[in-house]
C-alpha cells in the first residue's frame, strides 16, 4: 500500500544533498576502469575494478557500490568519491580480490522509486518500491545480470551495498533481485519495510546510521532494522552517536565490514560442511 512516511527528528532534504563530490579524483582511483553499459536507448556510465592479476580461469565476488545523490552525473567519475578508496587499499585488494562496480546515476535521476513531499515540514517521502523501476535502477539491474552470468564470476558471492540515495537503492534492489546477493549494506538510508516481504528469508544485511543525521534521519535505519529481525531474517544495526549525514566515513573504515561482507555465501552451511568433506 502506498503511505508517506515521516519522521520529526529534523528536516529532510533528500534530493541532491546527500553528499557532494570533491573537486578532484585520486589518481589510483583510474584502476577503475571506465566502461558504458547499453540497453535500448538507455546508457548507464559505470566504472569497474578488477583482482589484481585478473583471470577468466577463476571465479571471483562481484560488489555492486551504489552512491549518493551528490554524486549524480554524467562524467562516469563523481560516483567514485566515497567508498572507492577502500576496494583499492592494498590490504582490501590482497585478502578479498574481488570485482568491484561503481555505475553513476544521471542527474535527473534517482535509484529507488520514490517521492519527496516538499510542501510541509518534515520533508514526506512517498516510497514506490513495489511498482515498476527507475531507470538507473533497472539498468544497474540488467548490468549486473549480464556480470554474473560471465563464467569468471562466483553467483554465490554477489554483494551490494550504498550509501544515502544508494542505501535506499540497497533496500530496493534487494527485493528486485533477492536471489542475487548473498549480503549488503546500507548507510544512512531508508524504504518502506514492505519490501521486506520480498527479500530472501535468510537475507543478512549491515545498516548504518549516524544519531544526528537531520538529511535523513536515523529512525528510518532503525525501523528497516528491527522490521527485518521481525520478519525473522538478520540485520546488524551500527549507530554513531556523533555522526550527521556524513556516516558513510564511519561505516566504511569498519574494520570488520569487509571481512563480514565477503565471508557470505549463497551456499548454506551444510551445503559449506558437505563441500569440505
Amino acid at each position: 500500500m502506498k503511505k508517506f512516511l515521516n519522521f520529526t527528528g529534523g528536516f529532510i532534504i533528500l534530493m541532491g544533498l546527500f553528499s557532494s563530490p570533491a573537486a578532484t579524483i585520486a589518481q589510483n582511483k583510474e584502476d577503475f576502469k571506465r566502461e558504458q553499459f547499453i540497453r535500448n536507448n538507455d546508457t548507464l556510465n559505470y566504472r569497474i575494478l578488477y583482482p589484481k592479476d585478473f583471470s577468466e580461469e577463476e571465479k571471483y565476488p562481484v560488489m555492486l557500490f551504489l552512491h549518493g545523490a551528490g554524486e549524480r552525473g554524467s562524467n562516469n567519475e563523481s560516483q567514485l568519491v566515497h567508498g572507492s578508496s577502500l576496494f583499492l587499499k592494498e590490504e582490501s585488494r590482497n585478502r578479498f580480490p574481488a570485482i568491484v562496480i561503481f555505475p553513476q546515476v544521471p542527474k535527473d535521476d534517482y535509484w529507488a522509486n520514490v517521492e519527496v513531499n516538499r510542501d510541509s515540514f518534515p520533508l514526506q517521502f512517498k516510497f514506490k518500491n513495489l511498482e515498476a523501476p527507475t531507470t538507473s535502477m533497472k539498468m544497474a539491474i540488467s548490468l549486473m545480470d549480464s556480470v554474473t552470468q560471465q563464467k569468471f564470476v562466483d553467483q554465490n558471492r554477489v554483494y551490494v551495498g550504498g550509501l544515502s540515495m544508494g542505501g535506499m537503492g540497497t533496500f530496493e534492489i534487494l527485493s528486485r533481485k533477492p536471489k542475487m546477493f548473498a549480503s549488503a549494506f546500507a548507510i544512512c538510508g531508508a524504504a518502506d519495510p514492505a519490501v521486506i516481504d520480498k527479500y530472501k528469508e535468510d537475507l543478512e544485511i549491515w545498516i548504518f546510521h549516524g544519531e544526528q543525521d537531520n538529511v535523513v534521519p536515523p529512525e528510518f535505519s532503525k525501523m528497516m532494522a528491527r522490521e527485518i529481525n521481525s520478519s525473522g531474517r538478520d540485520a546488524k544495526l551500527s549507530l554513531y552517536p556523533e555522526d550527521n549525514h556524513n556516516s558513510w566515513d564511519s561505516a566504511l573504515a569498519e574494520p570488520y565490514l569487509l571481512p563480514w561482507l565477503f565471508s557470505k555465501s549463497l551456499i548454506n552451511k551444510h551445503e559449506i560442511e558437505k563441500n569440505e568433506e
